[in-house]
């Protein structure tokens, strides 16, 4: 089956997956597959998965750069325009409010005590579970599982920075894919399972490749270089106008070189930004990111929309002289413009030569390789979120190469602790959904500030 479908009807559907889209990359792109591939047949399983497959072998937002690709697909660069900035504008609008109540209320008894119990949710459904999801789609063999422990013990322990950690899985799993190796042809990522496949043949796009889908180098080197303009300008122009070390000029060179080299998926993206803006860069306070993940979870849109909130505060609390709300908010929309452009570059760059991505071993085994680093990765960030969260006190203890982050036990958070547990049995033993478990930790939250115990 072939056929169109017109711009406008386009609109509401894009529109229809931006509001939906609630959950994580995971959640985003089964509602892509229900709407897309299921419902409206605008594609088949096969297409979505190789779109899906190439969009993950891209650094930034996978769930975002796969509407792109397939707005793309559908209805030339305007649907890829289209598609994309849907997907993001909700989450823009709502965290933008959120970052604007928090920098003024976040210290307020009640208003701190709901992103006390947020904590605890954020901790369990964001971190804990991508832990376990990620895991189980990419840890199948001993090969990866040693991978995956390697990138944890390099990034906890001895602080090899991410973007070497996330090459040196890449390199390794290229090398591996070429030389045959079984350990490293497996599959990885967030792709839908259970699901009734669709083919292609039965679709509006159907089997055959749209004639703006095909390689055109013109084409694809002229939009490359008004996204990269369009990108980097405003960079240099911050840089070369405020100075570099400027507050927003690092706001934008931070976020720009997070989207270069942030393989591995939104949960790898939260890890780095969360090591650079809190231990670098001091933008936040460990707990803050908690409550930045629990506004990014709680709306529509990508989870890395999160990186606004944190440009948002970093440029608040330096405003140097201007009005700090009006610097918070320049700060946000630097960070969201230097975060999403790169995805339209790299989709509108790569995608008409995707088709030679087909069966690549090479380039699958190195996906792989990655994914399963990033396991280890999003581990060392769980056990960081936790131990800021539970206790008062960390302290950092060095031994040779290996410098430990170890928590003081004296200094426990008990309701805390508690609370979190609860929300573990909540959402592994109870199923209990994100929504409800964020609301509830967020009542529980209010509910222990009342009796005053925190």
């Amino acid at each position: 089956m072939t056929g169109t479908v017109s711009l406008g009807e386009a609109f509401k559907v894009w529109a229809r997956i931006a509001a939906l889209s609630f959950g994580g990359p995971a959640g985003q792109i089964a509602v892509m597959h229900r709407i897309l591939v299921e419902e409206k047949r605008w594609l088949g399983e096969r297409r979505f998965l190789h779109a899906l497959n190439y969009c993950m072998l891209l650094p930034g937002p996978e769930a975002q750069q796969l509407a792109i690709y397939i707005g793309w697909l559908m209805h030339r660069t305007a649907g890829g325009l289209m598609a994309g900035v849907l997907f993001v504008l909700p989450g823009f609008v709502a965290i933008m409010a959120l970052s604007i109540l928090y920098a003024l209320f976040g210290s307020v008894g009640p208003v701190a005590a709901v992103f006390f119990g947020l904590k605890a949710a954020v901790l369990v459904v964001v971190v804990v579970q991508a832990v376990i999801r990620v895991g189980a789609r990419s840890l199948k063999n001993t090969t990866m599982k040693a991978l995956a422990a390697t990138a944890f013990v390099s990034i906890y322990a001895l602080h090899v920075p991410f973007p070497l950690i996330i090459l040196a899985a890449g390199v390794i799993g290229f090398i591996g894919g070429r030389a045959g190796l079984q350990a490293f042809l497996v599959g990885g990522g967030h792709g839908p399972k259970g699901v009734n496949e669709v083919a292609d043949a039965d679709t509006l796009l159907g089997e055959g490749t749209p004639d703006h889908a095909r390689p055109n180098l013109r084409w694809a080197l002229t939009t490359s270089g008004i996204l990269l303009g369009l990108w980097l300008m405003p960079v240099l122009a911050l840089g070369m106008t405020l100075g570099w070390d400027n507050t927003f000029s690092q706001i934008a060179v931070f976020f720009s070189r997070m989207a270069v080299v942030t393989f591995g998926g939104a949960y790898a993206v939260l890890a780095y930004v969360t090591q650079e803006a809190v231990q670098n860069y001091q933008w936040l306070r460990p707990g803050e990111m908690l409550d930045g993940l629990a506004m990014a979870e709680t709306t529509p849109g990508p989870l890395i929309i999160v990186t606004q909130f944190v440009g948002f505060m970093g440029a608040f609390r330096n405003a140097s002289g201007m009005d700090p709300l009006l610097a918070g908010a320049l700060g946000g929309i630097v960070t969201t413009w230097v975060t999403f452009t790169p995805c339209f570059l790299w989709i509108f760059l790569g995608a008409p030569f995707v088709e030679a991505l087909r069966g690549a071993r090479a380039l699958n085994a190195a996906l792989a390789a990655i994914t399963a680093a990033v396991v280890g990765v999003i581990l060392n960030l769980a056990l960081w979120f936790g131990l800021h969260v539970v206790f008062a006190r960390v302290l950092t203890v060095q031994a040779g190469p290996l410098r430990l982050d170890l928590p003081v036990l004296a200094s426990v958070n008990v309701a805390s602790l508690l609370l979190t547990l609860v929300a573990i049995v909540a959402a592994f033993r109870l199923k209990v959904g994100v929504i409800p478990l964020l609301v509830g930790c967020a009542a529980a939250g209010l509910g222990v500030h009342v009796a005053g115990w925190v």
